[in-house]
């Protein structure tokens, strides 16, 4: 039990450096703060994601003569209902589709 115990614990720090790949008292220590990272970072990242996908939204709605704001206040009046993501998306690759989204939103 104790040796199988370590073995996963030692599975887990693969390709760590120094002794926290080898040696069980810093890989317990390494294996609780990686788990707390991703953990935070899990949340962290779709905060980020969000943030980049308004920011790429509104450049592209300022190009059609709107702000973010408007767009969006437009968006839920004409009743669109686009995620965040997908309009990023148009506005990147589908400018065109995009600016008729925008239309219908003014």
């Amino acid at each position: 039990m104790h040796a199988k115990r370590r073995r996963n614990l030692l599975r887990q720090t693969k390709g760590y450096m120094w002794g926290r790949k080898s040696k069980i008292k810093l890989a317990k220590v390494a294996v609780l703060k990686a788990g707390v990272h991703a953990y935070r970072d899990r949340k962290r990242k779709k905060r980020e994601f969000r943030r980049l996908w308004n920011i790429q939204i509104n450049a592209a709605v300022r190009e059609n003569g709107l702000n973010y704001s408007k767009f969006i206040y437009g968006l839920k009046k004409a009743k669109i209902a686009l995620d965040r993501k997908i309009l990023a998306n148009l506005a990147e690759y589908h400018p065109e589709v995009f600016a008729e989204i925008v239309k219908a939103a003014k």
